[in-house]
């Protein structure tokens, strides 16, 4: 199918108006395929148009009671023709359930064989649905009837009634996006409440039934406490009707907004013991999904050029909200550690792109910027912002622009209007220089006789003046902390600091979006003084500028892996501590360090913070997980399997179980048998997944031959297995096993697209990138791929990204070959 673009878009929009969708949906036709049946009416000021509509098989189509060809359909676009002032199109077709995510996705819980479905309309995939007009700027209201096994339970956008055994109808909803169409149907489990005169449910898979049961109180209690907040800031009441949380199997996002039904990855719902970081990432995750009602469902944008302010705008009032309604406070620190350092790095790419894009992008192309700059980087540009303005303002234009815009669409202009109505002055330099240049700016502290100097550099490559508004930090000798606020709107500014304290941090608030370099006295008092600065936020600063100056070839890596090793045996952060060995297992060990000795003196420091660790902790969960990541001591690992050695504290769960099995795996310290015995002990679909990586892990030519078979010619495999396969196969230790796949990678990873579709199809190819081959004929094979425009742009874009990773690598090497 065409991917649409927006000089298209334009043209269908303004030659359509869209009165209605109904919208037929039989799901009891077996296990391939499901009846849809779609009336659609709309008013016309042309003679022509098309229909988007990708089918299993058209059945027929029917325009104001004549019958249209059927055989006219080509690559998922029918022509229509002769159309009226006021038309009624009647398209029934037989469509294919997906197992990639998109579309009507269908997926079988291993557990229990109980078969369960969802909506993923995002983007381009709702004609593998309904029939319709796919674009964000045609909303209209839709009506839903299903027909599912009488045992099923059916949610959808509008609130649903069961009118006889099997039979559904969901009320009509406000005017939406084809991209925001959902439903849920199964044997799913259901739990409701009620806030504020709207209806509330969470739903999952029968076999998380205890799970959900256990959980639920935490869900509904940030639902109900982030719909109180958001009413507080918006002055203006949620919209939609009812509001469901389904969490569903096998889903590729985190969460996808769906007015009044939103889909999360069932993982969320927790059957092994999580983190304190884990629990406030789901109530992030909530709460996020909530903004989008308002910013994003009620007001959509026009193109997908705009997607990113949706993102940005939930994203922004995730950490916001979170902090100041929920019981969860660490959101701040997870933004520093995780969610900016994930948009830092893809904004120092090839790929990198303004936050704001032109509308120049078709709609595939467009979800290539579907990345960190989109979430991150834009959040913390609108955190800056709404200081900057203050919140009066801030939120009196975001208010106005819900309000001119409810039910319809509208553009980042538009936004910047209201902004400027309200009382803001200057947002169009401002947004020229962060929102439509790309590039991260460098803060570098220099120590001066009387105080301190920063610099501000922007990137050669994209030349812009951007102020900084931040707060510079200085520590002495035990940690504490003397902050001055300052405004960096020029090359240089002086800084009123005591040039000879022992640690200076630019940016110690995190408030800016910038990469930060310390000075060399500094660096040399580091690891004395940053396990005594009690910020967390703080210390996640300092973090993030050892990482990107290691990975910028400014610092030894040796040096930032001691920098680690010297923070674990006291961090009390678990976010902290998942980043730190997420860093070291992904990116220094086997990347820029040689993968030996450096993991046994990881493994050694882990082992020595479980003894000292408190019993029961959300730190010790963390430094569990990671000993058994890291450690060769077989013995340990198989005891604790056994039930044997294990701390006081930790729970050999499912998942901790998996953790230690897959480490055994790439040990070669068990096989093929020992994986089945793990698997019938947990015979869910996360244990087939769990397995599935575990078995890719083992260092056999066998399981290698098989897990590539499935990354590369598996059209049925579910994403998730397919994830779990390409997450297995690579290992810096595995090198010389895995040595011949490196070439088919690039020989053979372009046929995937023909295999599946979307978002998996980008996924895979990412994962399944040989990144422990560091050598420069990797990025030389990768070249010619990104340069050949007949494959997928979405593989090329994931090769691309993989290959720059690949470059600071190599550079880092060459940088400290000793």
């Amino acid at each position: 199918m065409p991917s649409l673009t927006v000089d298209g878009a334009r043209t269908r929009a303004a030659a359509l108006s869209v009165q209605s969708y109904d919208v037929d949906l039989d799901l009891t036709r077996g296990e391939r395929t499901f009846g849809s049946t779609t009336t659609i009416r709309f008013r016309a000021t042309g003679p022509s148009t098309w229909l988007d509509v990708r089918p299993d098989e058209l059945t027929s189509v029917t325009l104001n009671g004549t019958a249209v060809d059927v055989a006219g359909l080509n690559d998922g676009r029918l022509d229509l023709t002769d159309l009226q002032p006021d038309n009624e199109l009647v398209v029934v077709a037989s469509m294919l359930y997906s197992h990639d995510g998109e579309g009507l996705h269908r997926a079988v819980d291993a557990a229990d064989g109980l078969a369960y479905t969802y909506a993923m309309s995002f983007l381009d995939a709702a004609p593998r649905i309904f029939a319709c007009f796919d674009q964000p700027d045609l909303k209209a209201p839709y009506r839903l009837k299903v027909t599912a096994p009488e045992e099923w339970l059916v949610l959808g956008n509008g609130a649903a009634t069961q009118m006889s055994p099997g039979r559904w109808e969901l009320a009509e909803t406000k005017p939406l996006s084809t991209y925001f169409v959902t439903v849920v149907a199964g044997p799913y489990h259901q739990l409701t409440d009620e806030h504020d005169g709207i209806n509330l449910s969470v739903v999952s898979r029968q076999s998380l039934k205890e799970a959900l049961d256990r959980e639920a109180a935490d869900i509904f209690e940030v639902t109900k406490q982030s719909f109180d907040e958001y009413h507080r800031m918006f002055g203006y009441r949620y919209p939609l009707g009812e509001y469901h949380q389904a969490f569903v199997p096998e889903f590729n996002a985190g969460a996808m907004e769906n007015p009044g039904c939103v889909t999360f990855r069932d993982s969320m719902v927790f059957r092994s013991a999580v983190t304190d970081g884990e629990r406030s990432q789901r109530a992030r995750t909530i709460v996020h999904e909530m903004a989008h009602q308002w910013f994003g469902d009620t007001v959509t944008m026009k193109w997908w050029n705009d997607l990113w302010l949706n993102e940005s705008f939930a994203e922004y009032m995730a950490h916001r909200v979170s902090t100041a309604a929920t019981r969860y406070t660490d959101n701040w620190i997870d933004f520093a550690y995780i969610r900016k350092w994930w948009g830092l790095q893809a904004d120092q790419r090839s790929s990198t792109h303004p936050v704001a894009a032109d509308a120049v992008k078709d709609a595939l192309a467009s979800l290539d910027d579907f990345d960190g700059i989109s979430y991150a980087k834009g959040a913390a540009v609108l955190k800056q912002l709404a200081a900057y303005l203050g919140d009066d303002v801030f939120l009196a234009g975001v208010n106005a622009h819900i309000a001119a815009h409810e039910f319809s669409n509208a553009t980042f202009a538009d936004l910047l209007g209201k902004w400027t109505e309200a009382g803001a002055v200057g947002l169009d330099d401002w947004a020229q220089a962060w929102l439509r240049t790309p590039g991260v700016d460098t803060i570098t502290a220099t120590r001066t006789e009387t105080g301190i100097k920063l610099r501000r550099k922007a990137p050669e490559a994209y030349p812009a003046s951007r102020p900084h508004k931040l707060t510079v930090g200085g520590y002495d000798a035990d940690g504490r902390g003397t902050t001055v606020e300052v405004l960096i709107d020029g090359d240089e500014v002086d800084v009123d600091l005591d040039p000879s304290i022992a640690v200076i941090i630019p940016d110690a608030g995190d408030d800016s979006w910038a990469k930060i370099r310390l000075d060399a006295d500094s660096l040399a008092n580091l690891a004395a003084v940053l396990p005594k600065i009690e910020n967390g936020v703080t210390r996640a600063v300092v973090l993030n500028s050892i990482r990107d100056a290691v990975a910028d070839a400014e610092l030894d890596p040796k040096v930032g892996f001691d920098v680690v090793l010297g923070l674990l045996p006291t961090e009390t952060s678990d976010i902290a501590v998942g980043t730190m060995l997420n860093w070291a297992n992904g990116l220094v060990l086997g990347v820029y360090l040689p993968y030996e000795p450096y993991r046994s003196r990881l493994a050694d420091v882990l082992r020595a913070r479980l003894e000292t660790v408190e019993a029961g902790s959300s730190v010790q969960l963390s430094v569990a997980r990671g000993f058994a990541r890291f450690t060769d001591d077989v013995d340990r690992l198989n005891g604790w399997l056994a039930g044997e050695g294990v701390p006081d504290g930790v729970t050999m769960d499912a998942d901790l179980r998996w953790i230690v099995t897959l480490q055994l795996a790439r040990l070669g310290a068990i096989g093929e048998a020992e994986i089945d015995a793990e698997l019938e002990r947990d015979p869910s679909s996360e244990g087939v997944v769990h397995a599935t990586r575990c078995r890719a892990a083992l260092p056999t030519a066998a399981a290698k031959e098989r897990a590539w078979t499935q990354i590369i010619t598996d059209a049925d495999l579910p994403n998730y297995e397919l994830y779990a396969a390409a997450e297995g196969f690579w290992h810096p230790t595995q090198a010389e096993l895995t040595a011949s796949y490196v070439d088919r990678y690039f020989a053979e990873i372009a046929g995937t697209e023909k295999l599946r579709s979307g978002w998996v199809v980008a996924t895979s190819a990412k994962l399944a990138f040989p990144r422990y081959t560091i050598e420069q004929r990797v990025v030389d094979r990768a070249a010619d791929l990104i340069a050949d425009e007949s494959i997928a742009a979405g593989i090329r874009r994931s090769v691309a990204d993989s290959a720059d990773d690949l470059k600071r690598a190599l550079a880092v090497r060459s940088a400290f070959a000793d």
